[in-house]
């Protein structure tokens, strides 16, 4: 008996000591990312390629938020995420393009064009770390993987687990028989309230997401502490 619990205890110290290796990263990575950034997260898919209208629109919007000062974050891997990234990178400014890749057996690596990068094994980690360190989130065009992303953001706003930031859908063709489906059925059946789609906007184009963001990029900035109170205590 004596011995199995010694075990017990030996496995538990090692899973704790990987779960403050795992916290004591997320805190390095915003320490390292700074205050004085709006960061925007962009989901979308990893299979769609350069040549595609969603793939230029995509590196459009990451640029213009990145010459409005924003970080842009990503999953780091390839298609619209990769376009987000080099949008990011283009403005050539003091914005960021972060990375939140994770191993995936189609996705070997990481995209070239960031700036910071933290490696996630599993996707409740890195949904958690996307939510930690964005003030908006931009959905384009993805399968399952960014619905999964776009149903976990808008569960913990309706339940109120993070604080409300903007949730903006890009491409109309894209989310609308989405949205019509869940008022048709989720809604008409009361398994949630009219009130829970206000967490979302629909839009179709790159000035309308800067027209809705720019407004809130502005508050972010006039409420950045001053440094000096950001590193001492």
């Amino acid at each position: 008996m004596d011995i199995k619990r010694t075990r017990v205890r030996k496995f538990l110290s090692r899973k704790i000591a990987d779960l403050n290796e795992v916290i004591a990263d997320m805190d390095g990575l915003v320490s390292e990312m700074g205050f004085e950034f709006y960061r925007v997260c962009i989901f979308g898919s990893a299979r769609i390629k350069p040549d595609s209208h969603d793939y230029k629109q995509v590196q459009d919007l990451a640029y213009a938020l990145a010459k409005n000062g924003c970080d842009i974050v990503t999953g780091g891997g390839p298609g619209l995420m990769e376009a987000a990234n080099i949008g990011a990178k283009t403005a050539t400014n003091d914005s960021r393009s972060i990375g939140l890749p994770i191993e995936l057996p189609f996705e070997t690596d990481a995209n070239s064009h960031l700036d910071v990068k933290y490696h996630h094994r599993r996707f409740s980690s890195r949904l958690d770390e996307f939510m930690r360190i964005s003030h908006a989130v931009v959905i384009t065009p993805g399968g399952v993987g960014t619905l999964l992303e776009l149903l976990f953001t808008w569960q913990l706003l309706q339940v109120e687990h993070i604080t409300p930031k903007p949730v903006v859908l890009l491409g109309k063709d894209m989310w609308s028989g989405f949205i019509d489906w869940m008022k048709a059925e989720p809604l008409k059946r009361q398994l949630m309230n009219a009130s829970d789609f206000d967490h979302l906007i629909i839009v179709d184009s790159v000035e309308e997401i800067m027209d809705h963001l720019k407004p809130q990029i502005e508050i972010f900035k006039k409420n950045i502490p001053p440094k000096d109170s950001l590193t001492n205590p």
